[in-house]
């Protein structure tokens, strides 16, 4: 082969070795972009995702359920002070008529 022709097969591999560096350098950068959006995706919209649809109506309803019970539990506090109430004032009847 002519020192030419070997020069020229030279350059010709050499462009074309850059042109698979750039097209692998390209393909990973690609990669590494859609790798995040794919974490994104599975770790902040998938668990908020999974608590706006399934856990925030059953935490709704617990909600709802507590503060029942705790208007239940005032009723009775209530209910337990007038009959104190009651009882003091049954008391106080007998040691006045004494």
């Amino acid at each position: 082969m002519p020192p030419n022709e070997d020069l020229r097969e030279i350059l010709r591999l050499t462009k074309d070795s850059n042109r698979m560096l750039h097209k692998m350098r390209r393909d990973a950068i690609l990669g590494g972009l859609l790798k995040f959006v794919f974490y994104v995706l599975v770790l902040v919209v998938a668990p908020l995702w999974l608590y706006t649809t399934y856990l925030a109506p059953i935490m709704g309803e617990m909600l709802d359920t507590y503060q029942e019970i705790q208007g239940t539990g005032a009723k009775a506090q209530a209910q337990f002070g007038d009959l104190q109430n009651f009882l003091n004032q049954f008391q106080d009847g007998f040691s006045s008529q004494e």
